[in-house]
């Protein structure tokens, strides 16, 4: 038919338009699946902004929610017109004479680009579809994607299509309206209303040419020009935006050289609550599903999805329960302990004088003020030193006060927090998370996110490394000083540890009871026996990550772990010697209840089922041996039934900074960490800061209320029979003598150690300082 059309370039110029219309119908239509999803004009009428994800205990209760409250839309009449004016300015010039697609901005952006100068092309209108729509999201993707250069011809005329169709539905002024409510400022901040408050304490409405200047230059990139983390990238972006306002009329050369001259002036003091059921087991949920989101093209805030996890609602309330209850006695504890003195003390005792200032330097808002007074630090303690109203944690409910910033970082540095975690191995599902004593307060998560010194927790792994390299429970020892010499980075050094009771009896011990009663000198002795290196290796083997220092102290418990992994490595032993990878979360489905996602338990042999049991055996030795560390559990009665056993592992680091108890049943794990989130905070004496007296009691509580609740299905019982037959030793009793079992359980005063230094969390909110090179 083309033939008809004589004249050649005219003729060659309709095929083309022909095409065109071909293939924006191909797109438009999904043809053969080609393009994928494309809005309709109904989806142009009826947007729907984000829908938010749900998370569910096992047992199907409600716990927290994913979704974005700041994308609650606000009125035109709202928008400040610096707001509008610096936006078209800088993103669209022509905004109110195009129909959705700009082509002579288009083409000159081309032509920019071919010469090495990169500048966008995009109109608001066509933004808007990309944010509302979601163009280039997985499901809007078809066979194209994977053809380079045409997947982003397609994506581009996707845009346009939905540009147009936005601009006959919507006039400029809604068109705008939309634009600012789903527009990303960063710093998890959607629309224009929590952007402004979050960084000005301000509405929209009320800004001014300099703050709206601000905050439309971060659209070109919210990381880039962040003005908390890039105050100075930040600035030179807002002047580019008050120079497109000037050039376009906005602004006078007046009004473009005053808000030139000002500061940013943030306002950062706004804080909303957007926690929607916020919890440590939220954010936990969060970040184990985010690769998996990642690779699945997933959003929890938007893409409506109801998550199932592996928590059992009773028991994580009966944690929390023990939690409040032993917390509240061991703060108490203290604060007696402490009276008015300063707690923040270095290895030797004596108070740390800079403790306050380091903490100030930590604040975000430091480096803010420093900018703003020029360094002034008389103005800086100025500003901290003034007083202001403020809600507090306290053990009695929320408090409202009158504190200053110092006062409130001596208030929060000495309260003691805890994190704790129950896994199921036979399952490998997780059953109990606090990762701390109040969310809301303390949102840094101590199961997963703090890593701290284990203490005698991390012996059983140079007890394991004996029983699988030829030792057996019943191999004595003789309890007696040690010196171990090694080489540290090259450098010549000499170990020599004490017990914890700087005492050496000479009694000669079995494997199990020395273990049992966490006696040092002996574990030091298998430890040279074995191999340090090797010690390491099975740590790592049975599902510890952190780095470990290759050292002698490693036995010890000189290095840094996470809550989260020791119980996973603990669970090693009650799942006959196989690591699994614990599951937080089961399922997850849409809105509908349609299955998107199984997850099932990974687990891997790395132990005998002849070490695996011959380890739980070791364990009971706390309870059951002479001064075993774990004996203050028969102070709970609740516990003691039907030939109940219970194993476990008690720990304290150096100066009772961290106080540690990982309990075995026959169908549970619990690990449990008490400690100050600062390790320069922390108990004095083995009575008050001990594992034993500090996470130990709230694991006989917490347990207690799981075995009187019937309908959780844990009940009282013997550790299980070997798996296969036992070729070791094992059963031989030790003498009975009476044994001061009050502090067993730490690594103390060594000579000359190792010179590990823990790993230290990056987190302004949760600092905490290098403990001593003494470990305990």
């Amino acid at each position: 038919m083309f033939r008809r059309i004589r004249n050649r370039f005219l003729r060659y110029f309709v095929i083309f338009i022909y095409f065109v219309i071909i293939f924006f119908c191909s797109i438009e239509l999904n043809f053969l699946w080609l393009f994928g999803y494309s809005p309709d004009m109904q989806d142009i009428k009826s947007p729907v902004l984000s829908v938010g994800s749900e998370v569910y205990t096992a047992d199907g209760k409600l716990i927290g929610q994913y979704y974005k409250e700041n994308r609650s839309p606000i009125e035109f009449k709202e928008i400040s017109p610096n707001l509008i004016n610096a936006l078209v300015a800088t993103e669209d010039v022509r905004f109110y004479s195009h129909g959705g697609v700009d082509f002579y901005s288009f083409f000159t952006s081309v032509l920019s680009t071919a010469k090495g100068d990169r500048r966008g092309g995009s109109t608001i209108t066509q933004q808007l579809a990309k944010n509302l729509f979601e163009t280039r999201k997985k499901k809007s993707q078809g066979v194209i994607k994977h053809i380079p250069v045409l997947h982003t011809i397609v994506y581009k005329c996707k845009e346009w299509l939905t540009a147009f169709k936005i601009e006959h539905v919507y006039n400029k002024q809604q068109i705008l309206t939309l634009y600012f409510n789903t527009v990303p400022f960063g710093n998890n901040s959607y629309g224009i209303k929590t952007a402004s408050l979050k960084y000005f304490n301000k509405q929209p409405g009320t800004l001014n040419p300099s703050e709206s200047a601000l905050l439309i230059g971060m659209l070109k990139a919210t990381s880039s020009y962040n003005p908390i983390k890039n105050p100075q990238r930040a600035t030179e972006r807002r002047n580019t935006v008050l120079g497109q306002m000037e050039k376009y009329k906005f602004l006078t050369a007046d009004q473009y050289k005053s808000n030139v001259a000002l500061p940013l002036g943030l306002d950062l003091s706004y804080v909303e609550d957007d926690s929607h059921g916020d919890s440590y087991l939220r954010r936990a949920v969060e970040k184990w599903l985010d690769k998996w989101c990642k690779e699945n093209d997933y959003n929890l805030y938007e893409d409506g999805l109801k998550i199932y996890t592996t928590i059992d609602s009773k028991m994580q309330q009966y944690a929390e329960e023990a939690v409040t209850e032993k917390m509240k006695m061991l703060q108490k504890r203290f604060y007696n302990l402490w009276g008015n003195k300063n707690p923040w003390r270095d290895s030797k005792g004596v108070e740390i004088k800079d403790f306050i200032l380091k903490n100030e330097q930590r604040l975000p808002i430091y480096k803010l003020l420093e900018k703003k007074y020029g360094g002034d630090t008389i103005k800086i303690q100025g500003y901290f030193k003034t007083k202001k109203r403020m809600t507090v944690f306290t053990w009695h409910g929320e408090q409202d006060t009158t504190f200053s910033t110092i006062d409130s970082i001596k208030y929060y540095a000495k309260i003691l927090n805890t994190g704790m975690m129950t896994l199921e191995p036979s399952t490998g599902k997780i059953k109990v998370w606090i990762g701390g004593i109040d969310h809301r307060f303390f949102n840094y998560d101590h199961v997963n996110q703090s890593r701290r010194q284990a203490g005698s927790t991390f012996k059983p792994f140079a007890y394991l490394t004996a029983l699988d390299n030829g030792f057996t429970p019943c191999d004595k020892f003789t309890d007696k000083p040690v010196s171990i010499k090694y080489k540290d980075n090259g450098e010549d050094k000499v170990w020599e540890p004490n017990n914890a009771d700087f005492h050496f009896s000479y009694r000669e011990m079995s494997l199990r009871w020395a273990m049992g009663k966490s006696v040092n000198s002996i574990t030091a002795q298998l430890t040279e026996k074995v191999g340090w290196d090797k010690i390491v290796e099975y740590a790592h083997r049975c599902g510890i990550e952190s780095p470990l220092k290759s050292v002698p102290s490693v036995s010890l418990g000189s290095n840094d772990v996470s809550v989260y992994e020791m119980v996973r490595a603990y669970s090693t032993f009650l799942n006959k010697g196989e690591k699994l990878d614990p599951l937080l979360v089961t399922k997850i489905t849409d809105q509908q209840g349609n299955v998107i996602q199984e997850f099932k338990l990974k687990t891997e042999k790395v132990l005998s089922e002849e070490t695996a049991w011959l380890m739980l055996y070791m364990f009971r030795g706390g309870m059951e041996e002479p001064g075993g560390t774990s004996q203050a559990l028969w102070e709970y009665n609740g516990l003691w039934k039907k030939d109940n056993q219970i194993g476990g592992k008690t720990g304290t680091s150096s100066d009772y900074v961290d106080g540690w108890y990982m309990g075995i049943t026959k169908d549970l794990v619990t690990g449990i960490w008490v400690g100050a989130d600062d390790r320069s905070v922390h108990f004095t004496t083995s009575e008050t800061g001990e594992g034993s007296h500090t996470a130990l009691p709230i694991f006989g509580r917490f347990m207690e209320k799981v075995y009187a609740d019937q309908s959780l299905g844990y009940t009282y019982g013997p550790f299980p029979k070997p798996w296969t037959k036992i070729t070791k030793t094992y059963n031989c009793p030790s003498p009975h003598i009476e044994e001061d079992t009050t502090s067993t359980d730490s690594i103390s005063n060594p000579i000359d150690t190792t010179g590990v230094t823990p790993v230290q969390e990056n987190n302004p909110e949760n600092p905490e300082s290098t403990p001593p090179n003494n470990q305990r």
